[in-house]
């Protein structure tokens, strides 16, 4: 059966951690969406490893990974990713022949739009939005085309002619020439990952997915236009794998104990002063991609309720509640005010003001184990959580360390 890690706010909640801390106990993980947009921060020992493409199972020699149809994938990106680990991948590594490539052209249209926007999304600028683009519009290269060449060239020719009146300056046999050095290096690792996972389930083996960014990102249902450009939800580990609903046995919401976003976007609990200031320098708060330093605001009950719901989350995983030592008084939104108060996410969230319920702070959490060493006000905190999100929390991140995490 298979298990889904999906984060419940603006990504960045700490979904590495939890799949690297549970990975050890599962036969395959697996990435369903996204590009190398994303980043994945495991601190082992001190040391801290950024994954972007590759799963977060790739710690672990018994943990097979897989980067599954869902993914758009930057050959370039994951050759560099993938050379830290090639002493020991062999037979634990696999990429789907149905996930779409990240061509040159694609991170120079990114840029393009993003400048011609009259607001920015606040995009990486690696390609992943004009790939997706291609893919819906049924002119994509996926990973099998790397294997005729007559396919390839049509497709490439076909997609450059289309572009030609941006003048891009592009050379397709030099384009050509690099895809065919990466179908020799990612050969061995290429295959029907459908098939593969089917294989695994019907054999029993333990299968988690792991989603990049999050649910209020999601191209569908999250906060539109200024969300990702994949299914960032349940919907998205569905059809980023070939699993069915029947496959699925527990689903994972990740959330920090306030809340972070990247770019621009509605954000109803940003602070934007000396406490949201405060948060984000004790919680590091810069992406693990861009280095750009992230919003930093209290923590919104009422969007990881509306994600909850969306995902059918089993269990909540908590992330970095020791961030917040050290402060009097701790704040989560529990209803927003649009006119009238309401208890739901509505059509535009930037336009609401934010109902707090406010928590007696906490202090010394940090590196601790047990749920029952955890100050009461922390756990007074988490038990509000779960009382408002009728959603239980299962897991507690007390530190980046992959060991400091609370199980209940």
């Amino acid at each position: 059966m298979a298990s889904v890690v999906i984060g419940m706010q603006w990504g960045d909640e700490g979904k590495g951690k939890i799949v690297d801390r549970l990975a050890r106990d599962y036969d395959f993980v697996v990435r369903y969406q996204g590009g190398h947009n994303a980043g994945h921060t495991i601190v082992v020992d001190g040391k801290k490893i950024a994954l972007h493409l590759i799963p977060s199972g790739i710690l672990y020699d018994n943990c097979k990974n897989v980067i599954a149809n869902g993914v758009v994938i930057d050959l370039e990106a994951l050759d560099k990713e993938l050379s830290q680990f090639m002493d020991n991948i062999d037979g634990r590594f696999y990429i789907s022949n149905k996930a779409h490539i990240i061509m040159p052209y694609h991170s120079m249209l990114d840029s393009l739009y993003e400048s011609a926007r009259s607001k920015a999304i606040g995009t990486t600028g690696k390609g992943i939005g004009p790939a997706y683009s291609d893919k819906i519009s049924r002119c994509g290269i996926q990973i099998g085309d790397l294997f005729d060449k007559e396919i390839l060239n049509a497709k490439l020719e076909a997609n450059l002619n289309n572009l030609s009146h941006l003048k891009l300056g592009l050379d397709k046999q030099k384009i050509l020439k690099e895809l065919e050095i990466y179908r020799e290096k990612f050969a061995p690792f290429i295959t029907d990952t459908t098939q593969l996972l089917w294989n695994a389930i019907k054999e029993g083996k333990k299968v988690m997915l792991e989603g990049a960014q999050a649910s209020m990102l999601d191209i569908d249902h999250g906060t539109y236009p200024f969300v990702t450009s994949s299914n960032t939800s349940i919907a998205g580990a569905l059809s980023g794998t070939g699993l069915n609903t029947k496959d699925i046995e527990r689903v994972i919401g990740i959330t920090k104990a306030y809340c972070t976003r990247v770019g621009n976007g509605a954000f109803p609990t940003e602070l934007k002063d000396d406490i949201g200031e405060r948060i984000g320098q004790r919680g590091a708060e810069f992406g693990v991609t861009t280095g750009r330093k992230r919003r930093c605001g209290w923590l919104d009950l009422v969007a990881i309720k509306h994600a909850i719901r969306l995902n059918g989350c089993s269990e909540l995983a908590l992330m970095k509640i020791d961030v917040l030592d050290g402060f009097s008084e701790i704040k989560a939104c529990i209803a927003y005010k649009d006119n009238v108060e309401i208890d739901y996410v509505p059509y535009h969230l930037d336009k609401v003001e934010p109902i707090y319920k406010s928590f007696e702070g906490w202090d010394n959490t940090a590196g601790i184990k047990t749920y029952n060493a955890l100050p009461k006000a922390a756990r007074d905190y988490i038990a509000f959580i779960e009382d408002f999100t009728e959603c239980r929390v299962s897991m507690i991140s007390t530190s980046p360390d992959r060991e400091d995490l609370i199980l209940r």
